[in-house]
């Protein structure tokens, strides 16, 4: 049994890890309020994307039935040769990625995050992140991006925190929830995603399982993620959270024959609309890589999870 001193010493320990992330925090946004001051200066994109709305995307992803690939900056970052908080730089990963933004097959839809152009749709954070980022790698999505290509909303999984205008995030919530209507869905997910777990986002889908895959990294465990899930039934909705390894995931499994969308952080988006959080917040039931303690996850609803994991790989 752990003594007095050593509880002391956990607490100590656990203080300075989160003044930490507090401070790298800050340092972040002076960062990114730097670059966004920079980014006035900035040259424009040469290549600005066309993006249909989220409307669009989703009456496209139903009527073809169609796969999903998303990109949005940690992916650009990977492409680059950078790390991001989840998942280490791969070389392998990088070219991966830039194989699926430049595909163009007739069941999958390559989606882009609509800020490229008209900024004032998002709240100032948005805002401010978006012009930084264009201001270090807009050069990155104009070497891989086509002028003649239409593209999927990538922001169909992120309808309510960057948005200024909140109202319109139920009806698009409601206009996803028919994606998988009386379907049976698979997740594959990092370990502590828990999508669905103590909403009702998922509750009108016939059935569910999960394959459960590390919450860093997954890519290193790429082959045999993909194994697992090419011995699923094709007639199965494949959903995956699981960072930019979902991104290429989707789009090798769409070869393969399936139908499968890279959700993202739809779950956590869901979680925030439905408290009507102002600024991104811990959900201490799932893993929130945005929000400093958010790795720590507290379980809920853990006999109904459990019975639904049918492969562990973490």
């Amino acid at each position: 049994m752990p003594n007095a001193k050593s509880n002391r010493f956990i607490k100590h320990l656990t203080m300075r890890f989160f003044l930490f992330k507090i401070k790298e925090r800050i340092r972040y946004n002076v960062i990114i309020e730097w670059y966004n001051f920079l980014s006035i200066f900035g040259k424009k994109q040469r290549v600005v994307p066309h993006i249909v709305s989220i409307e669009k995307t989703i009456a496209w992803i139903m009527e073809r039935k169609a796969s999903v690939s998303r990109f949005g900056d940690g992916e650009l970052l990977l492409i680059g040769g950078d790390p991001i908080g989840f998942q280490q730089s791969d070389s392998k990963l990088s070219k991966r990625l830039i194989e699926v933004l430049e595909s163009d097959l007739p069941n999958h839809i390559v989606c882009l995050s609509d800020a490229f152009i008209h900024l004032d749709r998002y709240n100032r954070r948005a805002r401010r992140f978006w012009n930084a980022h264009f201001y270090l790698y807009g050069y990155l999505w104009d070497r891989h991006l086509q002028t003649a290509k239409v593209y999927g909303n990538t922001f169909m999984t992120r309808p309510y925190m960057d948005y200024a205008d909140k109202s319109q995030a139920k009806q698009w919530f409601r206009l996803l929830k028919q994606l998988w209507h009386g379907r049976d869905i698979v997740f594959i997910e990092g370990e502590k995603s828990r999508l669905g777990i103590g909403n009702d986002l998922f509750d009108n889908v016939a059935s569910v399982q999960r394959i459960l895959c590390p919450s860093t990294s997954a890519f290193s465990q790429y082959d045999m993620i993909f194994e697992e899930a090419s011995k699923l039934g094709k007639e199965k909705l494949i959903l995956i959270a699981l960072g930019p390894t979902a991104t290429v995931l989707a789009h090798d499994l769409c070869l393969a024959g399936y139908q499968a969308i890279d959700v993202g952080h739809i779950d956590i988006e869901y979680e925030w609309f439905k408290i009507g959080a102002k600024h991104k917040v811990n959900i201490k039931s799932k893993y929130v890589n945005e929000v400093v303690g958010g790795d720590s996850v507290v379980t809920l609803e853990e006999d109904i999870y459990q019975s639904q994991v049918i492969k562990k790989l973490t």
